[in-house]
């Protein structure tokens, strides 16, 4: 065993005394606890905590010599606890430093700025030695800021209020496809099992023929007689006659015949009738006499 895996090894043994919670000699089913103090994070068992804490209030770790307190002890491992420390400082952090890519002239210092936060939430969690220092600085920095940093906090949560108000419009919009879909299929089905029923009762001769409305849907497809349905869409095609093209001075009414002028009219056979028997009489005459005119 390399030294490296050594190392992996005691963190999940109890410095004291050595004792894993996986081992066979560990008859009383002793459970670790872990020192949750930067720079330390090995285990220690009950039985070692209760002995060593019973004469005094804190002891050193054997093995990297940090202080043991009962309050740095807990049952979660030492990564579980700096990723909670990391993400309750980061909130905080970012709450303060709020600064988006639009207030910097150029991404170079956009970036710089990111940078420049992660440095802070690193040297806080992690306990360095200028953590104070960098408390100080956020302190500093937010009193100077403040109405700059509420300004933004404004704008931030509107924009989170806008996404979250468009993410509920898409899925109330959703639903309200998948509702449409349901009720189309049931239409349809329904449908279909009434054109069946029809369509039986005609062989039958129950009925003469199929409702015109099961036809046109079964013609046009189902799911597109529903959506002209609930447009409320004619499908039939309409067709419109040609106008007749009224002339430049106007359509001009025909002046009402006199007694005498109507006379004269039928003198000279405008009066006859055309399908009448006199205008039949008329041309045969008039046929006959060009006939044995041209004989002559």
């Amino acid at each position: 065993m390399d030294i490296v895996e050594q190392e992996e090894d005691d963190l999940f043994r109890c410095a004291l005394c050595g004792i894993s919670e996986g081992d066979s000699s560990n008859l009383t089913a002793q459970s670790l606890q872990t020192n949750a103090t930067v720079g330390c994070g090995h285990q220690f068992c009950n039985a070692c905590i209760d002995r060593e804490l019973s004469r005094k209030r804190e002891f050193p770790c054997p093995i990297c010599g940090t202080a043991v307190k009962k309050v740095s002890l807990s049952t979660r491992t030492l990564d579980d606890y700096l990723c909670e420390k990391d993400t309750s400082w980061r909130r905080r952090v970012l709450k303060i430093f709020n600064k988006t890519e639009k207030d910097f002239s150029s991404l170079l210092e956009y970036n710089n700025y990111l940078e420049e936060v992660e440095d802070l939430i690193y040297c806080i969690v992690n306990e360095e030695p200028s953590a104070e220092e960098c408390k100080a600085k956020i302190k500093a920095y937010e009193e100077q800021h403040r109405a700059e940093i509420v300004i933004r906090q404004s704008q931030r949560a509107d924009e989170e209020r806008a996404i979250q108000d468009q993410i509920a419009k898409e899925q109330r919009d959703a639903e309200r496809s998948r509702r449409n879909a349901e009720e189309d299929a049931k239409a349809i089905a329904l449908a279909k099992a009434r054109f069946k029923q029809e369509s039986a009762e005609v062989a039958l001769g129950e009925r003469e023929e199929v409702s015109a409305e099961l036809r046109a849907a079964q013609m046009q497809g189902y799911r597109n007689e529903l959506k002209r349905q609930r447009e409320g869409k004619a499908t039939a095609t309409i067709f419109v006659s040609p106008r007749v093209r009224e002339p430049d001075g106007g359509m001009k009414k025909e002046k009402k015949l006199d007694r005498q002028f109507y006379l004269q009219r039928q003198a000279a056979g405008g009066g006859i009738p055309a399908g009448s028997l006199t205008s039949q009489e008329r041309n045969w005459n008039e046929t006959v006499s060009t006939l044995f005119g041209r004989l002559q």
